[in-house]
């Protein structure tokens, strides 16, 4: 993780995602303490990658993988750098994997990060 940026294709706000799932400021920030969902700031902006987002609920294998990344010592932060950068071991971007409903690859991944 020697590269600090990473882009996202689209990024929403906490009141967006209040507004898509139909829930309250409060909750949506119960699912990121939650580990539901994971925020990067933007220009000191509280932001939420759109692909964590899926219809009206968070994208079922996020909390299960950012647990994981947690348990392995990462950062919040650092956490959806990993996901969002290319992989060697996986030889592309663990989001996309979780996208295409691929977790248990992405899951085996993250075990590699704990020491």
């Amino acid at each position: 993780m020697s590269d600090n940026t990473v882009s996202f294709e689209s990024t929403l706000t906490i009141p967006e995602v209040a507004e898509q799932f139909g829930i309250s400021l409060g909750k949506v920030h119960r699912l990121v303490e939650e580990r539901y969902l994971a925020i990067v700031r933007i220009d000191g902006v509280k932001r939420i990658p759109a692909e964590f987002v899926q219809g009206a609920e968070p994208l079922h294998s996020l909390r299960g993988t950012l647990l994981a990344l947690s348990d392995a010592g990462l950062t919040e932060e650092e956490s959806v750098h990993w996901l969002y950068s290319v992989s060697d071991e996986l030889g592309e971007r663990p989001i996309d994997l979780l996208l295409r409903g691929n977790k248990s690859a992405v899951r085996r991944a993250t075990q590699a990060l704990a020491f």
